[in-house]
């Protein structure tokens, strides 16, 4: 069987990467025999160079065209606060519908899926991505977003919780696995940009890392829960200390909220959230944020002008 996936990981300090049409399954890496007399082949040199700058949402060319090939992934153009982001919650779950077929192929190479996470551990380099593909399906068909705890993996069945640790600083986050990727040798896992972020790896682009594959029954337990999906609070909930936001619309209609939110994601690259002040309250507020300085929040809040889309104020918490 021939499987595409719906990204391929390339080089460089930031992992880039070559969405296809398809979902695919897992993999442990068995590359195809060559022909007799031929020369391996540098899978990644297929791709077309990667120096385009990542356009606005709205005007991002469609995954898998050459044009969208020829972007170079990046971080978010305002530095975003993560620091308050809650890991992943590992929780029971059935394999997702779509990312566990097996074998696929994938720029000469055909990888099979594991079996079973269970007892799963693994060493090597880590990279990740970030804007490029935000807001686009992932391999088990969730769209990736790169302010949560995710990770892309050839081999682990989807979904897969693992921790990961960065070897050169002991630093430990717990994500979720719901893509493929990367396809290159020398890395092991892409992480979301979130995930990166509080691994303290964007400076460099790569770590070197372990992945230990979690079982949630066990986790549940040891957290002494029932075992059902932990409730992950909102940015604005888990936020502590002085952030800035950018404050959209606030609205007494929850539809017409998340409508605006939904607009925002289109226009720009940062956490959109619906927040109510309080339980008494009926009014909810459309915020971009958080923002470390007050100068990323009133860039994001022209843009947001610039796109006609109301009148933003920027709101220190």
């Amino acid at each position: 069987m021939t499987c595409l996936p719906r990204r391929v990981a390339a080089l460089l300090p930031l992992s880039t990467a070559l969405l296809m049409a398809l979902m695919l399954g897992g993999c442990v890496s068995t590359p195809v025999p060559a022909k007799p007399g031929s020369k391996p082949v540098n899978p990644i040199s297929r791709l077309p160079p990667q120096t385009k700058p990542v356009p606005a949402p709205a005007q991002r060319p469609a995954f898998g065209s050459d044009e969208f090939n020829r972007i170079k992934d990046a971080a978010p153009d305002a530095h975003v606060d993560v620091s308050n982001i809650p890991d992943a919650v590992p929780v029971d779950e059935p394999l997702s519908r779509y990312g566990n077929r097996t074998p696929y192929t994938v720029l000469g190479e055909t990888y099979q899926l594991l079996p079973t996470a269970k007892g799963f551990r693994q060493s090597g380099g880590a990279s990740w991505y970030g804007k490029k593909f935000h807001g686009l399906k992932t391999s088990s068909g969730e769209k990736y977003d790169m302010y949560k705890m995710t990770a892309a993996h050839r081999n682990l069945p989807l979904p897969t919780y693992v921790r990961v640790t960065n070897q050169a600083n002991g630093k430990s986050v717990i994500v979720k696995v719901n893509d493929r990727g990367p396809f290159h040798s020398e890395r092991i896992i892409d992480l979301s940009y979130a995930a990166a972020a509080k691994l303290d790896m964007l400076k460099t682009g790569t770590a070197k890392v372990d992945i230990e594959a979690l079982d949630p029954a066990e986790f549940q337990r040891q957290l002494g829960t029932t075992g059902k999906p932990a409730k992950s609070a909102t940015p604005a909930e888990q936020s502590g200390g002085s952030n800035y936001y950018v404050q959209v619309g606030a609205f007494g209609s929850l539809e017409n909220a998340t409508a605006l939110q939904g607009r925002l994601l289109e226009l720009i690259y940062a956490p959109v959230i619906v927040a109510r002040t309080d339980a008494s309250t009926t009014i909810h507020r459309v915020q971009v944020g958080p923002f470390f300085t007050l100068e990323d929040a009133d860039k994001v809040a022209a843009i947001i002008r610039d796109g006609q889309l109301g009148t933003p104020i920027v709101v220190k918490r």
